[in-house]
């Protein structure tokens, strides 16, 4: 895998994480919490600013373990 794919995979991850863990189809007052959504706005800003500044600390931490470019 390389990094792009890891962070592209990372990021849908997180962004469908917090989508579930803001919506309403569960019932429990933990997971009903609106406030995740700011989650799914901060990795949507950060890969968009990565795009045009190259700066994406995720990239940075698959590269130290060993991922290929």
């Amino acid at each position: 895998m390389t990094i792009n794919n890891a962070v592209s995979a990372m990021g849908g991850i997180i962004v469908m994480i917090s989508l579930l863990l803001g919506s309403e189809v569960i019932t429990s007052a933990f997971f009903q919490n609106a406030n995740w959504l700011w989650l799914t706005g901060f990795v949507g800003f950060n890969l968009f600013q990565s795009a045009f500044t190259g700066f994406c600390p995720a990239a940075m931490i698959f590269k130290a373990i060993g991922l290929k470019n």
